[in-house]
């Protein structure tokens, strides 16, 4: 396949998690549509590291799901955490800093 097929595939998933981000108001969609987009950002880098013969871009996406596993379990915690206090996951009731 040529690199334009994988590119406009990660185009694709990027703007449905933009979409997803913007759009709902559940904590836990919010979540999984930024690792849409962060997946979309390492097919991207994986298509452009295979069209250029280089290990550097699979290097860059372990680093990058390590660092978004670690980024999901927090965020996890934090919104179990959240609502065990408001009693729900609604971004819109989360609008004061204090608890």
């Amino acid at each position: 396949m040529p690199l334009n097929d994988y590119l406009i595939v990660a185009g694709v998933l990027f703007t449905i998690g933009v979409a997803g981000v913007l759009l709902r108001r559940n904590l836990i969609v919010v979540y999984m549509s930024l690792e849409i987009m962060f997946n979309a950002v390492n097919l991207g880098f994986v298509a452009v590291s295979n069209y250029l013969n280089l290990v550097d871009g699979v290097i860059f996406v372990i680093f990058i799901m390590v660092v978004a596993a670690a980024e999901a379990a927090i965020a996890l915690g934090i919104s179990i955490a959240l609502f065990r206090v408001k009693g729900t996951i609604d971004i819109d009731s989360f609008d004061e800093l204090k608890l």
